[in-house]
């Protein structure tokens, strides 16, 4: 169907995108509003980043070279990677608004899709998204199964509760996500605020009672920390970068808040806290005897705090998880949402939960996939250190690419000269090369499955891109162009009142269910409509610009509605606005006439058998165009037609 779209070379105008928050408001209040929605990742980073670089799969020495080198290793990772790579350099690469790694490819294929690499950037792209499927599914095991453990340092009898409660907090969680998050969410600033400023004040008060720990600042003692350990310093990158996960997600949820406002946050508020109790956690270990020392380095999170305040800060710790985990999952629903809109996945059920944000979406299947998975992996890993190991080489491996098609939006799209471009960009691509080579290491412990899901997602997404390009171009190769059709059919059959709306995937050539119609019942209707539905590569399209029509007489038209990538592609609500195509769309007098294709083996088939196997599953199980398309179900008709491809 007309689900698949096109990259047009010039994008009708664009509404600026909101995803639920107005860019009217002030600078101020969408920065406190990203405070709650975007930075809970990498700001539940402290329960178990700093810990597992001295616990992990390859322990260190609990002395102050190392702390001191471990804590300037953060520190210049989140300056370099997220401050500077991030926040500073892609936030200015927006398509129309949008951050993330699809709408990085679709800014970067407006310039380079025809060269004759271009074609890699955009693969590379799509991995990288696939990636984050892999990380939607750790993000949130780790964060709640890491808060949770809090209750060891509480009462070390309640272990054995751990892995029940959590899996109940998990199940919860997903269950949730069907009514929506609108409710909820406005809870998440204030609750994230509390929780940042708590995590700044027990750091700062660690880093007044030991300040030695503040030379950490000098790059002197990362550097140093290699020379005293080599191999083992750089195996401890796989653990360091965990203070930085969450990153990506930063770009990808630009489009919420703007690139202002999230500057804002991270700079004002969200990487001073995080630096500080990072700082502080070090400077509690440097400060301790030996024992006590080996015995805090297990949770320094949680050993930050007296005893009588480690129990609230657990369920501090938990909420602000549980919140994390919301904005990875809702993460999950978005990405999954644009990659539909440009033809990367087949057509999925979509609830919009929320009547005034658009943003708010809900997605059964990938809802129920990654509770699923989740569960699985609290199962198998059972403590948050194991996860750890599957922890880290899908980010890594997401920023790694997105150094990549940095480089490519530097030449390409920015016109950099190379010899300014190479320079920024080897920078990047030895630091990010560095931590996912370092977490290369921890595939056989775990970091297999973020891989494994990666792959096995960029799999389904290319097959279904490539299956649909193959069966459209095999459509329009026997495609009857719509004049000749026209001139034919107005005087060979009969003409009944009302309105027939013909849903073509192309905006040339016959529909076959326009065929296979007027082949088997023999009528016309009064008024007959070809419609496409045209995704096209921007986030949103200016409503005026939404509707073309072509009058090609005898009661004959040709239209097209354009949506953006992140817009709900409702038909009818579109056709209000194009009144012109014949006089106004009456839903009781309209009827939808829809094509479901079977696939045929073909004697030279486009692509691997195994792959049309794969493409024929997909297009069998996608959601219904008349769902997709938001018709109304009384007034549709289904034809079927057979394809090779």
């Amino acid at each position: 169907m007309s689900d698949t779209p096109a990259l047009p070379s010039a994008s009708p105008a664009h509404q600026p995108p909101t995803g639920g928050h107005s860019h009217n408001a002030s600078k101020k209040a969408l920065a406190v509003g990203a405070i709650g929605v975007v930075f809970g990742d990498i700001g539940t980073s402290p329960l178990y980043a700093f810990r597992e670089t001295f616990v992990g799969p390859h322990p260190l020495a609990l002395d102050t070279p190392h702390v001191l080198g471990v804590i300037s290793l953060i520190f210049w990772s989140m300056t370099l990677v997220v401050s500077i790579q991030y926040v500073s350099i892609l936030m200015r690469a927006d398509n129309k608004g949008q951050g993330g790694s699809l709408a990085l490819v679709a800014l970067i294929s407006r310039s380079i899709s025809k060269s004759k690499y271009g074609w890699v950037a955009i693969l590379l792209g799509v991995f990288a998204t696939s990636l984050f499927y892999g990380d939607s599914m750790i993000t949130p095991a780790i964060s709640v199964l890491s808060a949770v453990e809090g209750l060891t340092v509480v009462d070390p009898g309640l272990q054995r509760f751990v892995i029940p409660i959590a899996l109940g907090l998990l199940v919860f969680l997903f269950v949730l996500q069907r009514r929506g998050t609108a409710k909820v969410g406005a809870l998440f600033a204030p609750v994230m605020i509390i929780y940042f400023t708590v995590i700044a004040g027990m750091g700062l008060w660690q880093i007044v009672n030991m300040p030695e720990i503040l030379w950490a600042l000098n790059p002197y003692y990362a550097i140093n920390f290699f020379f005293l350990d080599g191999w083992l310093a750089f195996l401890a990158l796989g653990s360091v970068v965990l203070a930085v996960t969450g990153s990506e997600a930063l770009y990808s949820d630009m489009g919420h808040f703007g690139r202002g406002p999230m500057r804002l946050s991270w700079f004002g508020f969200v990487m001073p806290c995080l630096l500080l109790n990072y700082f502080g956690q070090g400077a509690m270990i440097i400060s301790l005897p030996p024992e006590q020392a080996a015995e805090a380095i297990q949770s320094p999170f949680f050993f930050l705090a007296s005893e009588e305040y480690r129990l609230p800060l657990v369920f501090l710790a938990t909420v602000a998880t549980f919140i994390a985990s919301q904005a990875v999952i809702s993460g999950a629903f978005s990405i999954t949402h644009q990659a539909i809109q440009m033809g990367y996945i087949p057509r999925l059920n979509i609830r919009h939960t929320s009547e005034t944000e658009g943003g708010q979406i809900y997605i059964p299947a990938v809802n129920w996939a990654l509770m699923v998975a989740v569960i699985i992996l609290v199962l198998t890993f059972q403590n948050s250190s194991n996860l750890a190991s599957a922890y880290g080489i899908a980010v890594t491996g997401a920023v790694t690419i997105d150094t990549l098609l940095m480089a490519v939006l530097f030449v390409g799209v920015w016109k950099w000269k190379w010899w300014y471009a190479l320079p920024v960009v080897l920078v990047f691509l030895i630091v990010d090369g560095a931590y996912f080579a370092a977490n290369l290491t921890k595939v056989p412990q775990g970091g297999w499955f973020p891989l494994m899901v990666g792959f096995v997602a960029f799999l389904l997404l290319t097959t279904w891109a490539r299956g649909r390009k193959l069966m459209r171009e095999r459509m329009s190769e026997h495609a009857l162009p719509m004049e000749i059709f026209a001139k034919s059919a107005k005087n060979s059959a009969l003409r009944v009142p009302g309105t027939a709306i013909f849903m073509a995937s192309s905006s040339s050539g016959v529909p076959s269910a326009l065929l296979h119609n007027i082949k088997h019942n023999k009528v016309l209707h009064e008024r007959v409509v070809i419609l496409t539905v045209d995704i096209q590569d921007v986030p949103y399209v200016d409503p005026d610009m939404r509707c073309e029509y072509t009058d090609m007489g005898d009661g004959f038209y040709r239209a097209v509605l354009h949506y953006g990538f992140m817009e709900e592609t409702n038909v009818p609500i579109g056709l209000k606005k194009m009144e012109r195509c014949g006089g106004e769309f009456d839903m009781m007098h309209t009827s939808f006439f829809l094509s479901r294709q079977t696939l045929l083996a073909s004697d030279k088939p486009g692509m691997p058998i195994w792959r049309e196997k794969i493409f024929a599953w997909l297009l069998r199980n996608s959601a219904s165009a008349m769902d997709f398309f938001k018709l109304p179900t009384n007034r549709v008709v289904e034809l079927g037609s057979q394809v090779e491809i």
